[in-house]
């Protein structure tokens, strides 16, 4: 497995074209879908992939997410998230 890579608050993360994240109506949870297989996200990991559209920096991803948990710094968990899954290959940053 690769090395996480600190995730800069101005980072653009967006999913890896490689991979599909899609709403499964028989599991009732979104998966990230791959060649190889299937991941199915708990509704965290879902939140936070749903907004790495390539248009939100990763600081704008964890204040998103900090209005959804009424205003309670998620932030460490959120870059700690996307440092796992760049690590994994699930999203990438835009230059």
């Amino acid at each position: 497995m690769n090395e996480a890579a600190v995730i800069a608050e101005t980072a653009v993360p967006e999913i890896n074209p490689l991979y599909l994240l899609r709403w499964e109506a028989p599991q009732q949870a979104y998966v990230m879908l791959y060649p190889e297989g299937v991941v199915k996200l708990n509704e965290t990991a879902a939140a936070i992939l749903r907004l790495c559209d390539g248009a939100r920096s990763a600081a704008q991803i964890a204040a998103e997410l900090s209005r959804g948990y009424s205003g309670a710094d998620v932030s460490t968990r959120v870059y700690q998230f996307l440092e796992t899954s760049h690590a994994k290959g699930w999203i990438r940053l835009k230059p």
